[in-house]
């Protein structure tokens, strides 16, 4: 089976590109990273209360997932490695480029399990759902004094908010080094992990280069 899969991921790893699974897992997770930051710091301005209650449901429902999703892919880019492509190949840039992929994986593993702490440390706001409608259960802190479940709060809220702050640098920084790898040094990082989309203008040439007779039978069979 996962012969199998390699060899699926190297029909696409071959031409410099990730697998779709691995796009998949690239975007889905940028997308709810993004829209967390931009949730997260909106529920902190809303008044304690009920508003802020369900803020905060939104908001693990959309965090417990991201967990789910680096476990997922963190075991997919163990089994199915991706491609090397231009950016592997730039010496202390790649480097970086490395321990920058190692901070988000601490990012995407820390914040749900830092909420998940802070939600299971106080006296239960309501249940946790995956995605809004799995169960899922508390950690079992509820047996601790209560002072030592406030300590973990305290600990849990630490680590999430340095984390917040480490992806807000680490995304803008990500987004503007995809950029100019794509732009500035027509490396081939962006395109590998874009969805393929058919080339209009090689289609085009390969329709001039189609013999006359070919392309009539072609032309008049699909109408």
């Amino acid at each position: 089976m996962i012969e199998r899969l390699r060899a699926w991921a190297r029909t696409h790893t071959e031409q410099d590109r990730y697998s779709p699974v691995g796009i998949a897992f690239h975007w889905v997770m940028a997308i709810l990273v993004l829209f967390q930051l931009g949730w997260g710091w909106y529920t902190s301005f809303l008044p304690a209360g009920g508003d802020k209650l369900i803020g905060y449901q939104v908001h693990s429902a959309a965090g417990l997932p991201i967990l789910i999703l680096a476990i997922l892919r963190f075991a997919w880019r163990i089994v199915i490695p991706g491609p090397v492509n231009d950016a592997d190949r730039q010496g202390w840039q790649t480097q970086i480029a490395y321990a920058t992929e190692y901070v988000f994986y601490i990012c995407f593993f820390g914040l749900p399990l830092s909420g998940w702490a802070m939600w299971s440390s106080v006296a239960a706001p309501g249940p946790l759902y995956l995605a809004g409608f799995i169960p899922w259960p508390q950690l079992p802190l509820q047996e601790l004094p209560l002072t030592s479940r406030w300590a973990v709060m305290d600990v849990a809220e630490d680590v999430h908010h340095v984390l917040v702050w480490a992806l807000m640098i680490l995304v803008p920084l990500h987004v503007l080094a995809a950029l100019k790898h794509h732009f500035w040094n027509r490396h081939d990082v962006l395109r590998g992990m874009l969805p393929e989309i058919p080339d209009e203008e090689d289609l085009r040439a390969t329709r001039r280069r189609m013999p006359r007779g070919t392309r009539s039978r072609g032309e008049s069979g699909a109408g």
